[in-house]
């Protein structure tokens, strides 16, 4: 069993806060049982790529800057993504305020499926023609697909990087990134379809993400891995209690059967990141004695420190 948990960390003030006043026991005793074999990231939380993604794509076979993360999805949503350089879409709203623009993720937009595909539509048809070597794919209501041969190699910040953050730090320094991200706001700004969400009282769409192309490479991930991403979604909309709240569930629910596994002396991995690194804890070959003392004596680990290293 390696159980994987993305945004266990934070460097936002509001959640190194939150951390440190939360109660995770059976974390605590996971970590105990465990010790640290690696590291994946650069430290840095200004990278294009937040940990998560770079470990991820390291256990595909791919360790380079530039990993197919969109293509890898399409073939997720059941689709063929061929040999096509595929780049991820998302839908955002940018928020404009008195300290610079702001990227609010789809999960603030509250899309439904037809609304979804209307907007991949209306851009498809006037930024993504299929005439012009573009293709598209409808992979959520909050995550959307495009390719071409222009795309390939063109490095951009994640949207997991951007959102619910200011956007002028991660704008991409490709000129035909920047341009499609600029057509894309001017083509929603006023479009009928967010006149229509303004007239229900809903935030205007007015505004997409453009990930980084790449063409599709790699193998399948480990089949005993288990992602459990349920902290993604309040980290991005920056819901702090929904984050803590979160946590205790995973505690409660897949952090208590890896310590069940690692009591009974199973092969049992844990990888949880941040945004700086993603690290690995692993359960090591222990003998009788070793497994009476911990049945005494269990040990544990402090878990804010634990995190606030990622």
């Amino acid at each position: 069993m390696h159980l994987m948990i993305p945004f266990a960390s934070s460097l936002d003030p509001h959640f190194e806060g939150a951390l440190r006043e939360l109660e995770l026991p059976d974390l605590s005793r996971l970590l105990g049982l465990l010790a640290p074999v690696e590291d994946v990231g650069d430290a840095d939380e200004t990278s294009p790529l937040p940990p998560h993604e770079q470990f991820l794509a390291r256990l595909r076979g791919v360790a380079d800057p530039h990993p197919p993360i969109a293509a890898w999805r399409v073939r997720a949503a059941g689709q063929d993504p061929a040999d096509a350089a595929w780049a991820l879409l998302t839908p955002a709203h940018f928020a404009i305020g008195t300290e610079g623009v702001t990227a609010l993720g789809p999960e603030t937009l509250d899309l439904d499926e037809a609304e979804s595909r209307a907007f991949l539509d209306a851009l498809s048809t006037a930024l993504f023609p299929a005439a012009e070597g573009w293709r598209t794919a409808w992979l959520s209501t909050g995550e959307w697909a495009v390719a071409h041969d222009a795309l390939d190699g063109l490095e951009a910040a994640s949207a997991d990087r951007v959102l619910n953050r200011g956007v002028e730090t991660w704008y991409p320094r490709a000129r035909r990134l920047r341009t499609l991200l600029n057509e894309a706001q001017m083509l929603l700004h006023d479009h009928p379809l967010n006149q229509a969400r303004e007239e229900r009282r809903l935030r205007p769409l007015n505004a997409v993400w453009i990930g980084g192309g790449a063409r599709e490479r790699g193998h399948a991930l480990p089949a005993d891995l288990i992602v459990d991403d349920r902290l993604r979604a309040p980290m991005l909309t920056g819901d702090l209690y929904r984050w803590s709240e979160s946590w205790k569930a995973l505690d409660q629910g897949p952090i208590a059967q890896a310590l069940d596994a690692a009591r009974a002396n199973a092969p049992v991995s844990l990888t949880l990141s941040g945004e700086r690194l993603a690290r690995t804890w692993r359960r090591q070959p222990a003998g009788g004695w070793q497994r009476l003392k911990e049945r005494f004596a269990a040990p544990s680990a402090v878990v804010a420190t634990a995190l606030e290293n990622l």
